[in-house]
């Protein structure tokens, strides 16, 4: 749990394994997931490494077990998923499994070249069937007596009559076919200009569809048979036919060879329907076979894949017997990998054991913030913004509760937070089905993946709800409102003055017991303004609260680095600006708070001369003396208040040069004492005036960490120019003064999407649901069933997804911006080590795209 709140020490290793036990040692390292390699050959091309002709091979496997996953899932069949991860076979066990998918893949593309001819071969037969039983009909129709060759002959003799050209002895030609439904018009016109009318077609269309034996698909296709005149129309027809891709059968001309074909084509066909039913059976028996060991064999392959990988990365020494790696392991688990190690020597035969020793380096160490399924969400969000430098403050502990807390003040509803509740509730509940489905919806994957922070947002949110007693715009009376009145019904409906108005009711003088009285939701004049100005005000205390929380969070990080320079020069002027002016402003809200009433004995404590925190705030940076003419009110909230307003901020303001110059100028006085030393033991990393003092105190000297990191990540100044500096430390200086202003003012959004929020839901009340309400009888059962449905769909869809996004995002600005901003630096790099779980996720996903 330690690393959750500053990132594991690391420590760069050095690892000696013997050749033969390397395999099974990174095997035994990949299933432990703790050890990150570094490359040892950057400028080795990926084609020149030792391994290359496994990794090839692995590239080969994984190519046959994709042809197979195709066609399994093409025929439909289940593969079995038993959620184990089987260990990387050994090196010798390669060959077995390339045999095995060598063979599975040629028995596989056999069966489907049979297959796919035996599919071929029962379309022509099929295609000739229809073509027979069509062309008899043609055959058989007559007109005016005769045939239809007759009848076309006859016109033929009649087109000889009209032009005058003599003609011998008619003999006609036929061909028949079949082709595309789609595409007969544009044959027909083809036809009719390239023989020029010449040319007599019939068609009919074939009813069912037929299968493509190419890739499956089902066709519709029409039959045709054209009669023409002379080899020369023949041979024009043809090209024809080819050209649109018609196919073309033999059909007698006899009637009784027709019906012999026929006879003999349906004996075909019945032959070679069954054949076709075993090789589909031979083919599903092979799939359902494979099957069953797929989701195996791609891990096995996918684990054999990525330690050859990783031994790519690996050096060879001199005797060629020994392979070197470095590689990045957290501290803690140091004796855990040994022990992994080891087993792997063990496993692989081996009688040298490894050797793992630990370096030292001025390299930046990754960043390792050890996570479960609870806060691995929260520190995603952190690591979207930026991965904490090495052993800096992790905001993601701290995030887990008020990331919550921030999002569920501007969405306080107790109906609205409970249904985002429920909903992360079902998700956690459901966690193992809902994560063995794998679904391939983006949009889900990230609602699943934040379901811990949506149930916690709803949590808090129906805490906020009881707050504010809003649920769904309306309010619970559980403990009884502190509010009476004297007048009758008539008068306070028509007086509406009167109805919150303490002067004119009776008050108790003791409020709610927790929360925000039910009348105030009944309240049509002033309740805007109460809940304005309660809602603003605890805006701006919880902003000052948290940014002066992320201001010492970062004297944390300054003292584990050992600068103090950075806590004289940056801390303690930071926190007496921010407490001086913007805490000091929280504060006068209390006084306000509980010095005037509308119920005070004094007129100078009564509501009328209560002051604008505002207007005070103004004239205090202003040196402005408050307005005189105030009557019987008092000019100040309390006694000296003048004085200490211009002690704090006088104050304030020397905390801006304080910040500008002191530490430029410090480092300037550091260098100066260095140059004039005859002897430096070692350089300054830090650039600091005491840097020399605690460099061998710093954080610098454990295994894995550089000198320069001692300065909160690496931020040395030893090679910048003074002028340099100054320009830095005066950006910084202007970034914090005018964002202590911009950043109170940027947590008002509290207030305004807690106000939106509100109005919306008692907008849809008063306008939709309110609706449903006024009618009786059954007449009213369906309208309100009716009214009730289109106020769910939009409370769903507007109030919970669209204002929870609004206020999500919001909240995530206030602690990347406001929070963060004051001591997260976010320029470390992420620690990722070499683990099977990470890769085969990896691959799954990418192949499921």
């Amino acid at each position: 749990m330690g690393s959750l709140f500053r990132s594991e020490e690391m420590s760069l290793c050095q690892l000696f394994l013997q050749s033969e036990a390397a395999y099974a040692c990174v095997s035994e390292l990949g299933e432990l997931g703790l050890v990150q390699f570094r490359d040892l050959n950057p400028d080795v091309n990926a084609f020149q490494r030792k391994f290359v002709n496994e990794v090839r091979r692995c590239d080969e496997m994984e190519r046959k077990l994709r042809y197979l996953e195709k066609e399994i899932k093409k025929d439909g069949i289940p593969m079995l998923d038993t959620g184990e991860s089987p260990e990387a076979p050994q090196p010798r066990e390669m060959i077995d499994l390339e045999a095995t998918f060598e063979k599975l893949e040629n028995e596989l593309r056999e069966v489907n070249q049979n297959a796919e001819a035996l599919k071929r071969n029962y379309l022509e037969l099929t295609e000739l069937k229809h073509i027979l039983r069509k062309t008899q009909v043609f055959f058989d129709e007559q007109e005016g007596g005769m045939h239809t060759t007759e009848s076309m002959t006859r016109a033929l003799i009649t087109d000889e009559s009209r032009t005058g050209k003599a003609m011998g002895p008619v003999q006609l030609g036929f061909v028949a076919g079949v082709i595309l439904r789609e595409r007969l018009p544009a044959f027909e016109r083809m036809l009719w200009r390239a023989c020029r009318g010449n040319v007599f077609l019939r068609q009919a269309m074939i009813e069912d569809p037929l299968e493509d034996p190419s890739n499956g698909d089902k066709v519709y296709k029409s039959v045709f048979i054209i009669f023409f005149q002379g080899d020369q129309l023949k041979t024009r027809v043809k090209k024809i036919c080819e050209g649109f891709r018609a196919t073309l059968y033999p059909c007698p001309e006899a009637p009784t060879d027709r019906r012999e074909m026929a006879m003999g084509v349906m004996t075909r066909i019945e032959d070679l329907h069954t054949v076709l039913g075993q090789t589909q059976d031979h083919r599903h028996r092979v799939l359902v076979a494979a099957a069953k060991n797929l989701k195996n064999w791609f891990v096995k392959v996918r684990k054999i894949k990525a330690i050859y990988h990783t031994l790519n990365l690996f050096n060879l020494d001199v005797t060629q017997k020994c392979l070197i790696a470095e590689c990045w392991v957290p501290l803690l688990d140091f004796e855990t990998i040994q022990i992994a190690l080891r087993r792997g020597t063990e496993r692989s035969g081996s009688s040298v054991p490894p050797i793992l020793n630990r370096m030292e380096t001025f390299e930046d160490p990754p960043t390792y913030n050890r996570t479960n399924k609870f806060t691995h969400a929260f520190q995603a969000l952190i690591n979207a913004y930026g991965v904490a430098s090495y052993r800096e403050m992790n905001p993601a502990p701290y995030t887990i509760i008020t990331f919550p807390f921030l999002f569920a003040v501007m969405f306080g509803d107790l109906g609205h937070g409970t249904i985002m509740a429920l909903f992360g509730l079902w998700m956690v509940l459901k966690e193992k089905p809902l994560a063995a489905k794998k679904s391939d919806n983006e949009i889900w994957n990230i609602f699943f993946g934040g379901r811990y922070i949506i149930f916690l947002m709803g949590v808090f949110s129906m805490y906020t709800g009881f707050v504010y007693n809003d649920i769904f715009s309306k309010s619970l009376n559980v403990f009884g409102s502190a509010w009476s009145t004297n007048y009758n019904t008539s008068t306070v409906m028509s007086n509406k003055a009167l109805q919150l108005d303490p002067k004119g009711m009776d008050y108790a003088q003791t409020p709610y017991p927790f929360g925000l009285d039910p009348v105030w939701q009944v309240a049509p004049l002033n309740k805007i303004i109460f809940q304005n100005a309660y809602k603003m005000k605890i805006s701006i205390i919880f902003g000052v609260i948290h940014m002066l929380f992320g201001v010492f969070v970062g004297l944390f990080n300054h003292r584990y680095f050992k600068n103090k320079m950075a806590i004289y020069c940056e801390f303690i002027p930071q926190v007496i600006f921010l407490v001086f002016l913007f805490f000091y402003m929280t504060l006068l809200m209390f006084i306000k708070w509980v010095k005037y009433s509308a119920s005070a004995s004094e007129v100078a404590y009564s509501e009328g001369c209560a002051p604008s925190i505002l207007i005070t705030f103004i004239n205090m940076v202003l040196f402005k003396a408050p307005d005189e003419n105030t009557g019987d009110c008092s000019l100040y909230m309390f006694a000296g208040q003048s004085g200490l307003q211009k002690f704090l901020v006088v104050v304030a303001l020397l905390c801006v040069p304080w910040m500008l110059l002191a530490k430029p100028i410090l480092i300037m006085r550091g260098r100066k004492e260095a140059a004039h030393q005859p002897i430096a033991p070692y350089s300054n990393e830090n650039g600091d005036a005491d840097g020399l003092n605690q460099h061998n105190n710093g954080a610098g000297t454990q295994a894995g960490q550089q000198p320069a990191q001692q300065q909160g990540g690496g931020h040395g100044h030893d090679n910048e120019e003074m002028s340099e500096i100054f320009i830095h430390q005066g950006i910084h200086t202007i970034e914090y003064v005018l964002g202590s202003v911009s950043h109170t003012a940027s947590y008002l959004r509290l207030w305004a999407l807690s106000l939106a929020h509100a109005q919306l839901a008692e907008v849809l009340w008063n306008m939709v649901l309110q609706n449903g309400l006024k009618q009786d009888g059954w007449i009213g059962g369906i309208a309100l069933w009716a009214v009730f449905a289109f106020w769910a769909v939009l409370t769903v869809g507007i109030l919970v997804l669209m204002e929870g996004l609004s206020a999500f995002l919001h909240t995530l600005r206030l602690h990347w911006v406001e929070f963060q901003s004051k001591f997260y630096a976010g320029l470390g790099y992420a620690f990722q080590p070499f683990s099977f779980e990470v890769i085969l996720e990896s691959s799954s996903s990418s192949s499921e795209d």
